[in-house]
């Protein structure tokens, strides 16, 4: 049973078991029109409304100094969107709900922002690992907190993406399989908690690709 039931999460195809089915990674940019590129549209002006709006709010989490690295989140939230959506259609492999794609994200984001952190302003990342009035006596246990804490920022950015679609998906497969086997009279009720939960995935999409995108802004302007 949990063999059939992960299996929708493996990303191994059935041909000659290459591990073809990461392509769906780039299927997004398929699904954007020919005149979404060339020429001024109704998507492609409600898409450039939503990431103006997102670059704003990045804008004032990192500071004057910095506004151009929010082109960089913004993508970041584009592209787990188009994933996280892409998920929710029928055949189509999740990529976002695997830690090897969601790690990819995280790992080498947060290992930039430290690395420029420590050799641009050591000072202030020596700082930050004691806060504003921590007595002396526990500054050191304040140090291995803060410490711990920015180690495992990666790794929390990668489970909970990916575990929030994992969930999601597992539900809406259990439900499904329970069609078979239910009565005619209970199918109607079983097809729209279907819908509810499907309308409920879509939030969650959205919602963790922002929160994905905002907490690695944080993480961004910690070190400025």
């Amino acid at each position: 049973m949990m063999t059939s039931l992960f299996s929708i999460f493996e990303p191994t195809s059935s041909i000659f078991s290459l591990h073809l089915n990461w392509i769906s990674t780039l299927l997004g940019i398929l699904f954007l029109p020919f005149f979404f590129w060339a020429s001024l549209s109704r998507w492609s002006f409600l898409w450039s409304k939503i990431t103006k709006t997102l670059q704003k709010e990045f804008k004032t989490i990192l500071g004057p100094s910095n506004t151009g690295t929010s082109f960089l989140f913004a993508a970041l939230f584009s592209f787990i969107l188009f994933n996280n959506f892409l998920g929710l259609l029928p055949y189509i492999f999740t990529s976002s709900s695997h830690l090897s794609m969601t790690l990819t994200l995280a790992l080498p984001l947060w290992i930039s922002f430290i690395l420029f952190g420590w050799i641009n302003h050591t000072q202030h990342m020596f700082e930050h690992l004691v806060p504003q009035g921590t007595p002396g006596i526990l500054m050191p246990f304040m140090v291995l907190i803060e410490t711990i804490s920015n180690i495992i920022r990666p790794g929390t950015l990668a489970i909970r993406l990916a575990a929030n679609m994992i969930a999601g998906h597992l539900l809406l497969t259990l439900l499904g399989n329970m069609g078979p086997i239910m009565p005619n009279s209970l199918i109607s009720i079983l097809i729209f908690s279907q819908i509810l939960l499907l309308m409920l995935e879509s939030a969650v999409a959205v919602i963790q690709s922002y929160v994905f995108a905002i907490l690695s802004t944080l993480y961004a302007s910690e070190v400025n």
